[in-house]
């Protein structure tokens, strides 16, 4: 036998790199997720968990996590964390889905509450860019709004975006005056760009099937010319990734693997992940043309490249891209979908239906054809504690046949079809 060969092959076994849960981090199998993970460098970083309202930090790697806050030590005592990130080792920002928005001076150990007039109703997206500029955006229920600060977040503008949009998700800056921001308007979902730091801005993508949003994008690291999109789109519409070659100037669509994906990340123009709610880490290595499902992970919601080797995302819980060996099982893939009960279905005038909230929450119910075309937004409500509403809707006008409900809640989507009689 060639050992050499031999050896070749079990370094290589042994150092493949993988996605793994990563040890000493709580996991919600509960049917939540962590809404986002953030990495100033391969040691130091945090993840913010959503309906649990958490944030944890690293100083390894992600092997060891720290809780350094709590929802339950804020004034609401119930708040969705939906995204966090760092300026640097000890200034850091947590944009929340309640109407609040926090930062902290000294690495995540204490924060405190940001004034911005108007007070933006959630903050979805964060980019730190520079050594003092700090970019925010929301939100995914409307209104479309931007934040921007110049100063390190001591001072804040704010910005009303609805001539652009009708709901922000994400937003990326290249510099302090080249960037980008997604989410949808009323024709579909879209990017917009920016090259004078958020005072102009133009449509760069427009997809057109209204009621679908690019939810997350990436620029490719080393190389401002590959940017990659997600499209979160309602049943039975599949999800897209969206490419770029020439920074945003044109674009490529291909087929994601499941309708509800929201995170996207490539370590090169070829190589990357997709995943969303109901499914966990989907590989490519053709570029978007192929998927692979790899059996692990679940709830994804972002997925954030260090460089071409090491990679974490945020979903049902913590996930590291990684050689290591972290010693922890596949996190298995959870789902928990809003309670909803119709009175009756099929239905004649009426449409009545209740759901039962298990805490706070934000919710757009959109009404579908069965074939996955947007009719229009039924109602947008703001829960504010434990309940059960009834909804009722007069659908007399309807033409006989089946219909899609979709439901999009700060914890995913989820769709319902009833028949009108």
């Amino acid at each position: 036998m060639n050992f050499r060969y031999l050896f070749l092959l079990i370094s290589f076994s042994t150092f493949a790199q993988t996605w793994q849960a990563a040890p000493n981090i709580v996991t919600n199998i509960d049917g939540t997720r962590f809404d986002d993970v953030f990495f100033l460098n391969e040691n130091l970083g945090w993840a913010a968990n959503g309906q649990h309202g958490a944030i944890f930090k690293t100083t390894d790697g992600g092997l060891n996590w720290i809780e350094q806050l709590n929802h339950s030590e804020l004034p609401g005592n119930n708040q969705y964390f939906r995204n966090i990130e760092f300026l640097n080792q000890n200034i850091g920002f947590l944009g929340t889905l309640d109407g609040a928005f926090y930062k902290t001076t000294d690495g995540g150990d204490n924060w405190s509450a940001v004034t911005i007039n108007p007070n933006p109703n959630a903050i979805c997206g964060i980019n730190t860019v520079g050594s003092s500029t700090i970019y925010g955006c929301g939100a995914y229920f409307q209104p479309a709004h931007i934040i921007k600060s110049t100063d390190s977040g001591n001072t804040w503008t704010h910005t009303d975006m609805s001539a652009y949009a009708n709901a922000l998700v994400e937003i990326k800056f290249l510099d302090e005056l080249n960037g980008f921001a997604a989410g949808r308007n009323d024709a579909g979902a879209i990017v917009i760009k920016t090259t004078d730091g958020g005072v102009t801005w133009s449509n760069i993508f427009q997809a057109n099937i209204p009621g679908e949003y690019v939810w997350k994008i990436q620029i490719l690291d080393g190389n401002p010319n590959v940017m990659f999109g997600a499209i979160y789109a309602s049943q039975p519409n599949p999800g897209k990734l969206i490419k770029s070659l020439d920074g945003g100037n044109t674009w490529t669509t291909y087929d994601a693997p499941e309708s509800g994906i929201e995170a996207v990340g490539f370590v090169s123009e070829t190589t990357g992940w997709m995943g969303g709610h109901t499914t966990g880490f989907h590989e490519t290595t053709d570029g978007g043309a192929t998927w692979t499902d790899l059996g692990t992970g679940g709830n994804l919601n972002r997925i954030f490249i260090m460089n071409n080797s090491l990679a974490y995302a945020a979903g049902a819980t913590v996930y590291k891209y990684t050689t290591q060996t972290l010693n922890t099982e596949n996190s298995k893939i959870y789902r928990k979908d809003l309670d909803i009960s119709f009175s009756k279905n099929p239905v004649d005038k009426l449409l009545e239906f209740t759901i039962n909230y298990i805490t706070d929450d934000n919710i757009l119910i959109e009404l579908y054809t069965i074939n996955g075309q947007f009719i229009k937004q039924l109602t947008r409500d703001s829960i504010q504690n434990e309940t059960s509403k009834t909804y009722s809707f007069l659908v007399e006008n309807l033409a006989a046949g089946s219909y899609i409900l979709d439901f999009h809640s700060n914890t995913g989507r989820t769709s319902k079809k009833f028949i009108k009689l």
